[in-house]
């Protein structure tokens, strides 16, 4: 099922962006199997399986890669693999001797994607970083807090999973694309730093015309127009205001009862502390359920602000499906979607266990292979 269907991925267990694009391809039906570790990582925060939601729907072998039956067993597997989703550090793979060379030896189709903050090249290439470094080095960073505060952080969702797994995702069907009318394989070099600088292209644009200050909560966009920012309601609830389009904003004005002719020019930037007050005034006299009564579905481009525990109860999302429940576990159902090759619902993280390998390795070796394997230690013994 999905649009994906036929197509093997061989991932190498890793953090954040690389996980996060193995679940994307699998969950639009691609047969992923995951390299792990024979012993607890030491990167990132140790997590139990079920609530890792990033390495759902595929299953996972243990294998050590010091051992050179294991990396003929890892060969094995990438030989029949129409891509790999790695994300260690520049020349991990290389001394594990699995890089690209090796690997596209034995599979010359195969779209070998590389996952990394700083690329596999530069002065960097080599430091450790996490997704606040990488989005500090191409200004996204800079650019998004309060006027007169410091930069704030958005989470990791620009840098590990905007900028980096969706990045990889893409490269990684556009070499299966090139592939499957050339037959040659090619590598696929996803840096955290190029993805973000490539989400900031329209910002870079406005910069270059003078349209964009580099003043943090001053420009339309970034919390300093009154008519795009978050606002309280009278009970201590925040709901989001977006209308940047003028009959937008004059829809906003006649919903919250302002006459437009005692307000300032919605683009009079000077005024805009004015026209930010009059409007939080009238906010402040409602509770967010009594505005969205009012304000939500009309052309304000009003949404409440809801926790993550609210998010997946909204009529909307439950209308559409967009959480789902699996294993007793609430979260985001698989995105986008497709009107004939429609995905399945995701199946549950699994941690690598010695039961499981022969599931796990279904479909791509068989079972006297697998017993061989188990035989010799160099998959575990059930």
């Amino acid at each position: 099922m999905g649009p994906l269907a036929g197509l093997k991925v061989v991932e190498m267990a890793g953090i954040g962006p690389g996980p996060m694009c193995a679940m994307l391809l699998a969950d639009l039906g691609a047969t992923v199997l995951r390299i792990d570790r024979t012993t607890p990582s030491e990167l990132g925060i140790q997590r139990d399986a079920r609530f890792n939601l990033l390495l759902r729907s595929r299953k996972a072998i243990p294998l050590d890669l010091k051992r050179p039956d294991a990396t003929a067993l890892a060969l094995r597997l990438i030989e029949k693999a129409d891509a790999l989703v790695e994300g260690f550090r520049p020349g991990v793979m290389e001394r594990l001797g699995l890089g690209p060379e090796v690997c596209l030896a034995r599979n010359p189709r195969l779209i070998y994607g590389r996952m990394t903050g700083w690329g596999q090249d530069g002065p960097l290439a080599q430091a450790a970083g996490h997704d606040i470094n990488y989005i500090a080095l191409t200004g996204a960073l800079h650019a998004i807090g309060r006027a007169g505060g410091p930069p704030a952080v958005p989470l990791n969702l620009i840098g590990d999973f905007g900028g980096g797994a969706l990045y990889l995702a893409f490269g990684i069907m556009c070499g299966c694309y090139e592939a499957a009318r050339s037959g040659m394989g090619q590598v696929v070099d996803a840096a955290m730093v190029d993805g973000i600088a490539s989400l900031m292209t329209s910002a870079y644009g406005m910069l270059a015309e003078g349209r964009w200050s580099q003043a943090r909560g001053s420009n339309i966009t970034d919390s300093g127009a009154p008519f795009y920012d978050v606002y309280i309601c009278g009970d201590g609830q925040y709901i989001s205001l977006g209308p940047i389009e003028a009959k937008f904003y004059a829809e906003l004005l006649r919903r919250l009862e302002i006459d437009p002719a005692t307000m300032p020019q919605q683009l009079d930037r000077a005024r805009w502390p004015e026209s930010r007050a009059r409007i939080a005034t009238v906010l402040l006299s409602r509770p967010r359920d009594a505005w969205c009564a009012r304000l939500e579905g009309t052309d304000v481009c009003f949404a409440p602000v809801l926790t993550m525990e609210e998010a997946p109860r909204h009529p909307h999302h439950v209308a559409r499906g967009t959480y789902v429940t699996v294993d007793g576990v609430v979260q985001p159902g698989p995105a986008p979607r497709f009107s004939r090759t429609v995905a399945e619902q995701p199946t549950p993280p699994c941690a690598p266990t010695a039961s499981g390998v022969t599931a796990a390795l279904s479909g791509w070796l068989d079972a006297d292979e697998i017993a061989t394997l188990r035989a010799a230690g160099t998959l575990p013994r059930a």
